[in-house]
């Protein structure tokens, strides 16, 4: 087979294949490439030797037996013998589900995940939604840093486990997302700076030297991470790609990055013949990123959208530090604000930022479907000094609430695992560096940060202690007894009227119709025929709802009954109704 290697600094490079070494040759139609011929099957052992310097594994690896520091292995993409006829499902109408492969069972596995699947389709999930797979050092981590853009986590059960994983899951007919990292690689066990100029000082993000996406070389780097995106949704038929903090994507060229991937994406979803998308985290509240091409946008196919969750958190918890202090002022106008526009930040000032920020959305002609709405995130939860959940603080009524409000939007849904039952066990920051020294800094630096905003040492969880991240798996005996069986109830409730009712698959922002009262806590809103009433105070509240007959299509307090001729609906404190007009 060919072996071949991008390193446009090296003098000499070498392939060491099962113990056999030979020399390279320059490719001379393609610059700083290196191709050699060897003969070697599915699971052979490899590396590159650069100027006579020690055996690295290969920056495309598939696969990486011993982790990013031991040799690359020989991957048959073509050994697998896929089950399932999967037709592929695009975004509008999704319900999606954060999913992250270590803690979602004990076991930590693709394949303990996938045996847990039917849990997902019985709730009524369209998307999973896979925290980053890549390889990383250690075996218990996030995901973020990643350090081996192609290869599927060794410990997590390697590439034949997430395509048995897809597999799986298409054949229950659940999309698969996987959540990708272009915009750095973790501090341990990266090997491409030896390769070539994968990074560049031009350019600094929150963690060092960005990306090279536009200095010299940033051709081949750019085709780098772009064929790794391809290469997760052919190989093993992804339906689609998160991409983390696309803000810290540097590029100073005419022509984005992000453009030319979603380009290379649509194409591929062409080639294929089943619908491929992009998701991205933003926090620039630019329409821009989710405009089509055709329309001069990047043309990403959605976005999350921090504005909503932020809205609803502070209404729920009346927390107004750091970026929730904006909301927290009036925090059901905010939500509303979310509910009809997209962002609450769309020009707005912003007392976190220190400055003005966002850009108005085009409601006619951006859909609501292309912005994710949740109220729970492993970033919203991990990255609290504990990694409290809402359950952990809030009643069962409040978080029906907050479900309620989730997955009645115009916006796309998504929930984190375990919400849906209100799962008692927190999840939280959590590491396994193996280089000491970095662990320890890891271990001083979370203890700092929190210490600034009055945690006590002791009180913040030590990552690199195995049981944080024992403490974070699921406990899958929760969801048999109360109150997580009645929370897990209203959920699958919820999400089948979304299913069943056209009115809120409708994405239309502008078709959404918002009333609240911030003093009483309350807030309803109309999407066509359909009504939600939420209270989020203590005491009851009398909600305004119309005149006309209503019937309950979903009520979290069994006492509520329909409006009377003066159209007030009573609701009790802390609970919540869906109603619809015959």
């Amino acid at each position: 087979m060919k072996f071949e290697v991008w390193a446009p600094q090296a003098d000499r490079v070498a392939l060491s294949c099962e113990g056999a070494t030979r020399t390279m040759e320059p490719d001379p139609q393609r610059p700083g490439w290196w191709t050699a011929e060897a003969d070697a099957a599915d699971g052979a052992r490899y590396g590159f030797a650069l100027d006579d310097g020690p055996v690295l594994p290969d920056p495309r690896s598939r696969r990486l037996p011993d982790g990013p520091d031991g040799l690359s292995a020989v991957v048959d993409q073509d050994r697998y013998a896929w089950r399932a006829d999967w037709p592929g499902r695009g975004l509008p109408g999704a319900v999606l589900y954060e999913l992250h492969v270590g803690t979602y069972t004990p076991e930590g596995t693709l394949d303990a995940a996938a045996g847990r699947l039917g849990h997902l389709k019985e709730l009524g999930i369209t998307h999973v939604e896979l925290m980053p797979l890549s390889s990383f050092p250690g075996r218990h981590g996030w995901g973020y840093d990643g350090v081996a853009p192609w290869a599927v986590h060794e410990p997590y059960g390697g590439p034949e486990a997430l395509k048995r994983f897809v597999d799986r899951a298409h054949e229950l007919g659940l999309s698969v997302v996987l959540d990708v990292v272009h915009n750095h690689l973790g501090p341990s066990g990266n090997q491409l700076p030896a390769f070539g100029p994968y990074f560049t000082e031009t350019h600094q993000t929150p963690w060092g030297a960005a990306v090279n996406l536009d200095a010299p070389g940033s051709d081949e780097v750019r085709a780098y991470f772009r064929d790794s995106a391809l290469a997760w949704l052919r190989d093993f038929r992804l339906d689609g790609l998160r991409l983390d903090a696309v803000h810290a994507l540097h590029d100073d060229r005419a022509r984005h990055f992000l453009e030319e991937l979603s380009e290379s994406v649509d194409a591929l979803g062409e080639e294929v013949g089943r619908p491929l998308f992009l998701i991205a985290e933003s926090d620039l509240n630019d329409p821009r990123m989710i405009t089509p091409r055709t329309e001069h946008g990047l043309g990403l196919h959605a976005q999350w959208n921090d504005d909503f969750h932020h809205a609803l958190h502070t209404a729920l918890t009346d927390e107004s530090q750091g970026y929730y202090a904006d909301f927290a002022r009036a925090p059901l106008a905010a939500l509303a604000k979310t509910l009809t526009g997209g962002y609450f930040h769309d020009g707005t000032f912003s007392s976190f930022r220190g400055r003005a920020h966002g850009r108005p959305l085009d409601r006619a002609r951006l859909s609501g479907h292309r912005l994710l709405g949740y109220s729970q995130t492993h970033d919203q939860i991990g990255n609290r000094a504990q990694g409290d959940r809402l359950a952990a603080t809030l009643s069962p009524g409040l978080l029906a609430c907050a479900a309620t409000l989730t997955l009645t939007s115009p916006l796309t849904p998504m929930l984190f695992m375990g919400e849906e039952w209100a799962a008692g066990t927190p999840w939280q920051y959590f590491t396994d560096h193996t280089d000491p020294e970095l662990a320890e800094a890891v271990r001083r630096g979370r203890r700092r940060e929190f210490a600034s905003h009055g945690w006590a040492e002791e009180d913040v969880p030590d990552p690199q202690d195995p049981a944080t991240r024992d403490r974070s798996c699921l406990d899958w005996s929760e969801p048999e007894r109360d109150p997580h069986a009645r929370v897990l109830a209203w959920y699958r409730r919820l999400i089948a009227l979304r299913h069943g009712r056209p009115d809120l698959t409708v994405p239309d922002l502008a078709d959404t119709k918002v009333a609240y009262d911030e003093s009483a806590h309350w807030l309803a809103f109309r999407r066509g025929d359909i009504r939600v009433a939420v209270n989020l105070g203590k005491e009851p509240a009398a909600i305004p709802l119309g005149t006309g007959h209503l019937e309950i299509l979903a009520a979290w307090d069994d006492s509520v009954q329909p409006p009377g001729p003066d159209g007030m609906l009573q609701v009790p404190g802390e609970s919540c109704v869906v109603l619809s007009q015959p």
